[in-house]
């Protein structure tokens, strides 16, 4: 059975609940979602979703970063909208930080985020 364990990083918000930042399990890193938190003060951050997806996509990028591997590590994302006008908006920010071939990806609106928040993301990154 493939061994599993946490990965944790003060370049992202620390987790505020029971679940980690990402768990590393066998050739796979699962992040959890993360929203625009700036993992400094804890607030979220001040815009529009372009903004909030900047911060959601440095986060991602911060506990790739503390597992060793990069965005080009990611093989799917989940992206949650609280409203799909907003999807050209969070699409062009997010397109600026995948090479290609991008991760497969859903992209889906919910009623609500954690904090009001108008994005989330999760992620899956193959390591090597």
């Amino acid at each position: 059975m493939a061994t599993r364990a946490s990965v944790s990083t003060p370049d992202a918000p620390q987790a505020i609940g029971p679940y980690s930042q990402a768990i590393r399990a066998g050739q796979f890193l699962f992040l959890s979602g993360q929203i625009p938190l700036d993992p400094v003060t804890g607030e979220v951050v001040a815009g529009d979703v372009r903004a909030q997806t900047r911060r959601v996509l440095d986060n991602i990028s911060g506990i790739l970063t503390a597992a060793g591997v990069s965005m080009d590590a990611v093989v799917k994302t989940t992206v949650f909208l609280i409203d799909l006008a907003d999807f050209t908006a969070m699409n062009d920010v997010y397109a600026s930080s995948f090479e290609s071939p991008a991760p497969a990806r859903s992209t889906v609106q919910v009623s609500r985020l954690p904090r009001d928040v108008r994005v989330e993301i999760e992620a899956v990154a193959l390591l090597p």
